[in-house]
């Protein structure tokens, strides 16, 4: 399904309609997607083929909604299952080349996807003897196993990209050829056997921890997300946001930022919350005066916060609730107040260069109104409500998933716009499974490295020569992290890469007393900010493709717009009263309130721009004394006050004296 198709537009205004249809045509929005996203490569099937898969893609998602429904199989039968259905839809879809072919399947793809299909099903199949056998496989088994490895690695590489594939198979020659390692990476060196089984057949590998939550909570979200799109809540958001912000000073980016922030509660995918969004509201922004780079910036840096926005958060903040064994919902609370902070970083610098340029919002007239776009289709935001009542009343996430679903399907009954034919259930059924595959495909992937690193103790290794590289400094130990964090972000998906940093990373932050969840955080932050940061930024060279902007000037100012998501892991890590570990509500409200003041003195130093223009001593002062609020401290915070008051007055002053911006709107 096309981004269009999921977000059908509001209709813009006057004037803006021929510049949106020009900049954001179906042609160009599916262009853009091949370029930046691995899973819009797919073939183009007909005839038997296309229903074949469709089948088999509804097949997926009722198996998912029954076995939640009316209880799970045993993890090893729930995850072949699953695991079975990701890679027989992904050799029956995904073609070898990205261009290569006419789309057609041959007699060896229909072959290829069978044995994936038998290979993917070999534990379900097998379950029994194979739980009896003790570690006495048969050839058989170890075949299967060295077929499994390479039909995932193989299938991940055409849905997911090449560089987790790379860095899987490093990880299996680090495990055979362990003892020609140099010092501490040095190990005795395992069998081929012996890997194939370890990460085939236990649940040590492909059949793990991360596939397991793939295989229950990620698909129902997954499919949840895409019932919810169905009946129309994307545009609900579109609405409300414009309802809320449009007619404010520099309205379409505060739009951008308000339709992200909610997308963000049911969608984790960064680059399709900035192509589905942003196909109206770059458009929109350009129109008002925003150049091109910093419209895209907007909306590549909002909808990159989707992923860090409860209650729906992204696919690794499940496997982060697995790892530390604790509640979800423990993780969404713990994200609330650092995703609040980020958005308002965001909006705020927003606000000051839509100031600084002298920028206007949309005329009332134009704008929906709040109370009409609530009446007419508000009963679409009750299924959110329902999982986060669901949630925070301690269900298990599959049950807030499955009542969800459920809420979603019988509130779109209610009112005829927003009603889905049996036809149209089925077809996002289909939607939702094809798009889980990639998720599916990261995590298994990601397994074959968990594997290695449990068969070979590479983990604690790893760690401790980052605690040793640091000389022990943990502010050196937090830099290394997240510099191997975003590296890593550039080439893997953020799930798989919260699985690597958090078995290699993480441990060297919990050694150094840093706490469990402020650690997992710390990576899974900067795991999601590799989407916007330069070199490889996916989000923000989608935002440049609908904006036609200069990519990389994009990705630098989607960095300046997310500074929030690099400072906000360093003050939590020191300071975990802004994860709601061990503190009260009193402490809670004085967190947020001299954070959210330290964040907008932070967003005019990146502007330069207050209440008039800034100078370079200003916009450093104005972070320092933004960064001593951030900080949770009393002492810090009465810093910050005095410093920043006196900046404020010296502001104050400047524009009496009628010190005014040199911006316009041409070179803002």
């Amino acid at each position: 399904m096309s981004a269009n198709e999921k977000h059908p537009r509001a209709p813009l205004p006057d004037g803006a309609a021929a510049e949106a249809e020009e900049v954001v045509s179906q042609e160009e929005i599916e262009r853009i997607l091949k370029q930046v996203d691995r899973e819009s490569a797919v073939r183009d099937l007909s005839g038997f083929p296309k229903w074949l898969v469709y089948a088999i893609a509804v097949g997926w998602s009722l198996f998912q909604v029954y076995t939640a429904a009316f209880g799970l199989l045993p993890a090893q039968l729930q995850r072949s299952i699953h695991l079975a259905f990701a890679l027989t839809l992904t050799y029956l879809l995904y073609p070898a080349r990205r261009e290569g072919g006419d789309g057609r399947l041959r007699w060896h793809h229909w072959v290829l996807a069978a044995l994936a299909c038998y290979i993917g099903l070999y534990m379900a199949l097998n379950y029994m003897r194979i739980m009896m056998a003790g570690g006495d496989y048969s050839r058989l088994d170890y075949l299967a196993g060295i077929l499994g490895v390479l039909l995932t690695l193989e299938a991940a590489r055409r849905v997911v990209g090449l560089p987790i594939v790379c860095l899987a198979s490093f990880f299996l020659l680090y495990t055979y050829f362990g003892n020609y390692f140099p010092g501490f990476l040095a190990h005795r060196g395992y069998s081929i056997e012996r890997i194939a089984s370890h990460m085939y057949l236990t649940t040590e590998g492909i059949i793990g921890i991360p596939l397991g939550v793939s295989a229950t909570f990620i698909f129902l979200f997954i499919l949840f997300g895409a019932f919810a799109e169905r009946s129309g809540l994307g545009q609900l958001f579109i609405d409300i946001a414009n309802a809320v912000a449009g007619w404010a000073s520099g309205g379409p980016a505060k739009m951008a930022i308000v339709t992200s922030a909610l997308e963000g509660t049911v969608s984790g995918s960064s680059v399709a919350n900035t192509v589905q969004s942003g196909s109206l509201t770059i458009p929109m922004m350009k129109r008002l005066g925003y150049r091109p780079e910093f419209a895209a910036a907007v909306e590549a840096s909002s909808s990159t916060g989707g992923q860090i926005m409860p209650p729906i958060m992204g696919a690794a903040a499940f496997i982060m609730a697995e790892f530390l064994n604790i509640p979800y919902i423990q993780i969404a609370k713990a994200a609330a107040i650092p995703a609040c902070l980020y958005f308002f970083g965001v909006f705020m610098e927003v606000h000051f260069e839509a100031k600084r340029c002298n920028l206007r919002g949309l005329n009332r007239d134009e704008l929906p109104r709040f109370w009409r776009v609530v009446r007419e289709r508000g009963h679409l935001i009750v299924p959110l409500f329902v999982i986060i009542y669901f949630l925070t009343s301690g269900f298990t996430p599959i049950y807030a998933a499955l009542m969800g679903l459920l809420t979603a399907v019988i509130a779109g009954l209610i009112k005829k716009a927003t009603r889905m034919s049996p036809r149209d259930i089925v077809d996002v059924l289909a939607a939702g499974a094809r798009g889980a595959i990639g998720v599916a495909l990261a995590c298994a992937s990601a397994g074959v490295i968990i594997g290695a690193v449990t068969l070979t103790g590479i983990g604690l290794k790893l760690g401790n020569g980052l605690v040793e590289l640091a000389g022990g400094s943990l502010p050196l130990t937090l830099v290394f992290t997240m510099i191997t964090s975003i590296v890593l972000g550039m080439g893997v998906p953020t799930t798989a890469n919260y699985i690597i940093t958090s078995t290699i990373a993480a441990p060297a932050l919990t050694q150094l007393g840093v706490h469990p969840l402020a650690a997992h955080m710390f990576v899974f932050y900067f795991g999601i900010v590799a989407d916007i940061t330069p070199p490889v930024a996916l989000a923000a060279y989608a935002g440049s493709g609908i904006a036609k902007s200069n990519p990389f000037k994009t990705g630098v100012t989607s960095t300046k717009l997310a500074i929030g998501a690099f400072i906000t892991p360093y003050i939590f890590v020191y300071n975990t009263a802004m994860l709601w570990v061990d503190t009260t509500w009193y402490e809670m409200i004085h967190t947020l309130v001299t954070a959210c003041g330290g964040m907008t003195a932070i967003g005019a130093s990146m502007i330069g721009f207050f209440w008039a223009p800034m100078n370079w001593a200003e916009r450093i002062l104005f972070f320092v004394g933004g960064l001593t609020l951030i900080h949770p401290d009393l002492r810090t915070d009465l810093i910050g006050l005095g410093l920043l008051a006196g900046l404020l007055a010296y502001q104050r002053y400047k524009k009496r004296k009628g010190v005014v911006s040199r911006a316009t709107v041409s070179d803002a």
